[in-house]
């Protein structure tokens, strides 16, 4: 595992405890690692207006105070149990912790843009878009979506003051997609794309008319 990888990870809390131990021993006189660290922490930032602000309850809340009372080396808020737990919101959480994973480890340059796609019921994330350019943008799944043998799914984007949702083409469950924006304008943050499920050669109006399968916006992380 490279250094970015490694702080990646770190930051996330995803490293065994062993391994946190000796990434945190050599965060005292490593100074690339300790470079990386702090740029992933403010690379993860942006993600936190996924989701507003939940008051935890009571209960939980001295929790916290008990939690962030424990002198700790060197852990950011993000890797507290009890933070994640408190921002009630597992589906923001996982969103994060995968998209970033994917960031870590995906063989692009580093992304400008990173959006998460959730259903609109549960709030699950289903896939990840994260763009190196403001003109390409990678579509990540994160699982094989279940669509009926007489749909489709057709991958939509809008930016603000569009007109309405422009198509970027029928997308294959379980197969990540690049796909060109050269004929939009440029990527921009709290650009929405979605998913929605169509006829097996796409909408026939040109515009979305099925349900929505997966929804998110454009932050940017760069």
């Amino acid at each position: 595992m490279n250094t970015e990888e490694l702080a990646g990870e770190y930051v996330l809390g995803t490293l065994p405890l062993t391994q946190r131990a000796e990434v945190e021993q050599r965060l005292g006189h490593d100074a690339d690692l300790r470079a990386a660290v702090d740029a992933w922490e403010q690379r993860l930032l942006p993600l936190t207006t996924l989701a507003a602000p939940v008051v935890p309850s009571q209960h939980l809340w001295r929790r916290i105070q008990q939690t962030l009372a424990v002198p700790a080396p060197r852990v950011p808020w993000w890797n507290l149990l009890a933070v994640w737990r408190g921002l009630a919101a597992a589906g923001l959480a996982a969103s994060m912790v995968l998209a970033t994973l994917l960031l870590v480890r995906a063989p692009l340059a580093e992304p400008s843009f990173v959006v998460v796609l959730v259903a609109p019921q549960s709030q699950a994330p289903g896939w990840v878009i994260q763009a190196s350019s403001n003109q390409q943008i990678q579509l990540i799944p994160l699982g094989v979506m279940q669509v009926p043998a007489d749909k489709a799914l057709q991958f939509w984007t809008k930016g603000d003051g569009w007109q309405g949702p422009v198509s970027l083409g029928l997308v294959k469950p379980g197969q990540t997609l690049s796909v060109p924006l050269d004929r939009l304008p440029p990527l921009a943050p709290n650009q929405l794309f979605e998913l929605t499920l169509e006829d097996p050669r796409g909408s026939p109006t040109g515009k979305p008319t099925g349900p929505i399968q997966a929804i998110g916006r454009a932050v940017k992380v760069l």
